[in-house]
């Protein structure tokens, strides 16, 4: 049986927090009291070190006699001294590390003593016996019954201390970096979510799993893309039935003007008509554009690329293509050829000739993939005008004239039809002049 993890992403992020917090607690709190013990149990030996040599010194300086009267009456707090000899079958040595023979050493230079472990049979455990001689060879034997004989907390090695604290370092930084990625991933995935929006509105709707307010920020999100692919649909509906309900009262108009007796006028009329039919027509396809939901497959681009220049030939265009290296993508063909010729067309209508490469490309993603080339041999277009003119009936000032400009929908249809293939368009002033578009398509 797991615990249940916190719904919330606040308490998720609080609950990480706290465990890393008290981890670092927890740790710190046992060096400090590990070291605490040590150095109390030295600062204890170095008491009693002290004790032992002050008593030492006392008992040199008395006789004998004066010996027997206070030997019990020294050291009564931690020590308790004897004259009289003890057994020495009974006596275990300490051992040479422990901290009380350096803590005697120190308080008594020069003067030779043992300690040893002393079992006692009134006592469940044993004592400490520190034995020595006075100056006139008499036998001195302190027995330390307040100091259990183990072997007390020695401070720990430097690579000890070194490898808790990088242990302590590497947690905290471990929590430190799930807490950020808890909390930045939901961003992450909102921000990939918002781009693919702009690139294809009828993208699948984000995964609402996850915390509490990133499932109600996914939802909203969701609800906000379906919010903009009906408003999309409805105007694409506009605007397809629009231009499919003009034909009728345009070919009326048609029929009528046949009965018109000037034929100047009738020209001039037959013109305006043939404009709003172009119109019409423009508008069906901008409106089929945006609704292109053919389904996709795989595509040869050197073939396609030969078949357009053909058919350019054939329209007596001056199309040039150049070596054509093999590429394959997946899309829809009729949306595809749709597209480029659009950009045939407009590189020969404003630049005379057009020339096509095609090379691999990387995507901005950093997928493989290919650009298609297409440059003409015009004026270009002035910097701010580059990216303006894939919007809907926009039109350059150097192209008004509907004769020469069109409606100005020719290069939105063929933004629309590449995006739904999964692909972009951009338009660049080519160093040695003409304008040239890149068409970058996800390789298979």
């Amino acid at each position: 049986m797991t615990l249940p993890w916190p719904r919330s992403l606040f308490a998720r992020l609080m609950l990480i927090w706290l465990f890393g917090i008290a981890l670092v607690l927890a740790v710190s709190l046992a060096l400090f009291v590990g070291e605490r013990e040590r150095i109390g149990r030295n600062v204890l030996f170095e008491g009693v070190a002290q004790e032992i040599a002050a008593a030492v010194d006392l008992l040199d300086r008395m006789s004998p006699p004066e010996r027997e009267r206070w030997i019990d009456e020294f050291g009564r707090r931690r020590l308790r001294l004897s004259l009289r000899p003890v057994a020495q079958d009974r006596l275990r040595p300490l051992a040479d590390d422990h901290p009380l023979h350096t803590a005697l050493r120190t308080a008594m230079p020069g003067r030779h003593f043992g300690i040893f472990i002393h079992p006692r049979d009134d006592r469940p455990h044993p004592i400490l016996l520190v034995a020595l001689q006075l100056q006139d060879g008499t036998a001195l034997n302190i027995r330390l019954p307040g100091i259990a004989p183990a072997s007390p907390l020695r401070a720990p090695p430097p690579e000890r201390l070194f490898a808790a604290l990088a242990a302590l370092v590497l947690g905290v930084g471990l929590l430190t970096w799930i807490a950020v990625r808890l909390a930045t991933r939901p961003l992450s995935r909102m921000a990939a979510a918002a781009r693919a929006l702009g690139e294809d509105p009828g993208r699948a709707p984000m995964d609402t799993r996850g915390p509490t307010e990133v499932a109600l920020a996914a939802t909203a999100f969701n609800q906000m893309q379906q919010r903009i692919a009906e408003h999309v649909t409805e105007r694409t509906r506009i605007l397809a039935a629009i231009s499919h309900d003009l034909q009728t009262p345009i070919t009326r108009l048609r029929l009528r003007a046949e009965l018109v007796d000037d034929e100047s006028l009738r020209a001039r009329i037959q013109s305006d008509l043939d404009a709003m039919q172009g119109l019409v027509k423009e508008g069906l396809a901008y409106a089929r554009s945006l609704d292109e939901r053919a389904p996709p497959q795989p595509v040869e681009l050197a073939p396609l690329l030969q078949a357009l220049a053909e058919d350019a030939h054939d329209m007596g265009w001056t199309v040039r293509v150049g070596e054509l290296a093999q590429a394959r993508v997946e899309a829809s063909p009729s949306a595809l050829r749709r597209a480029l010729w659009n950009l045939i067309e407009n590189g020969v209508k404003f630049g005379g000739e057009v020339d096509i490469g095609l090379a691999p490309a990387t995507l901005p993603s950093g997928a493989r993939g290919h650009e298609i080339r297409i440059r003409d041999h015009g004026p270009g277009l002035p910097a701010g005008e580059l990216e303006k003119v894939f919007e809907a009936f926009y039109r350059t000032e150097a192209s008004r004239n509907r004769e020469t400009g069109g409606t100005g929908l020719g290069l939105a249809i063929t933004r629309n039809l590449l995006r739904g293939q999964r692909g972009e368009v951009r338009l660049h002033n080519h160093p040695q002049g003409g304008l040239e578009a890149r068409v970058l398509l996800q390789a298979m």
